[in-house]
């Protein structure tokens, strides 16, 4: 998909990768609507875009519901909706060590609003004879994210429903990309906008994300993987999984050794 004027939605668009993907829709020509809890941040992002801002919770059905019917009222028919919210809590030890509201949090954000976008937008489309779901759903839906059983876990189910909206309604015109990075620097893991990242091996910034997505979409791809080795982690994973368990486990173990935790904000720069 070239996204030059076709209309888009962002949630979790007032920082981070959100923000960057609403700059480089717009950079490409595209109508935004950028969505996010964060009212005054929103608006600045949507300002920026000469788009629309929608103060919205995706944990709310009726908060996606309405931001696509905003969305329809300003701009028409939504072409591409792009569900980008995302939390992480960790785990201070045992991999349950999350309370039952995050791991209900974790699976809100990261599964229950992708379900809310497509059960709000998917009709529109179809009647329409196509449109396109871009979710990010994390390398740790692919592999794995040590210190945070909550995230990896819901990670890996919205992969699924990604899969599942592509198996089903593909046939319907739909298209699905599942966006899969591995560590960014954004506010999740401690990092302001515009953050000088340099000789930190691994980490990207939100705008080599956006880079990727567009280029990803151009070619229709359903996994985006913007670190690339990930591709290469995957057919480890499906060669010899219990060899890639196995190595996990010693990663784990070597961040334990060197840091006394898996806290993610120190994490990534380990390994």
């Amino acid at each position: 998909m070239n996204v030059n004027q076709k209309t888009v939605v962002v949630t979790g668009g007032a920082r981070g990768i959100g923000k960057a993907l609403a700059l480089r829709f717009a950079e490409e020509g595209a109508r935004v609507v950028v969505a996010d809890r964060l009212q005054n941040e929103v608006n600045e992002t949507a300002a920026q875009v000469n788009g629309l801002a929608v103060v919205c919770d995706v944990e709310k059905e009726q908060d996606v519901q309405q931001l696509v019917t905003e969305a329809e009222t300003k701009f028409g028919a939504i072409d591409l909706f792009c569900s980008n919210a995302g939390v992480c809590f960790g785990e201070a030890d045992l991999v349950t060590s999350a309370t039952n509201d995050q791991w209900q949090t974790c699976w809100n954000i990261h599964v229950m609003a992708h379900v809310y976008a497509a059960r709000a937008a998917l009709p529109g489309m179809i009647a329409r004879g196509g449109g396109y779901f871009l979710q990010m759903v994390s390398a740790a839906g692919i592999l794995n994210q040590i210190g945070d059983a909550a995230y990896s876990t819901t990670k890996h189910a919205a992969l699924g429903f990604a899969e599942a909206l592509a198996i089903t309604h593909g046939g319907d015109g739909i298209k699905v990309s599942a966006i899969c990075p591995q560590y960014v620097a954004t506010p999740m893991l401690g990092y302001d906008e515009g953050a000088d990242i340099s000789g930190q091996a691994g980490l990207i910034s939100p705008n080599q994300v956006a880079e990727a997505v567009i280029k990803g979409l151009e070619e229709e791809r359903f996994l985006i993987l913007p670190h690339p080795e990930v591709e290469e982690y995957r057919q480890r994973k499906g060669a010899d999984y219990d060899r890639w368990l196995g190595g996990m486990r010693r990663l784990r173990g070597h961040v334990l050794k060197e840091l006394g935790s898996t806290v993610l904000e120190k994490m990534h720069k380990l390994v």
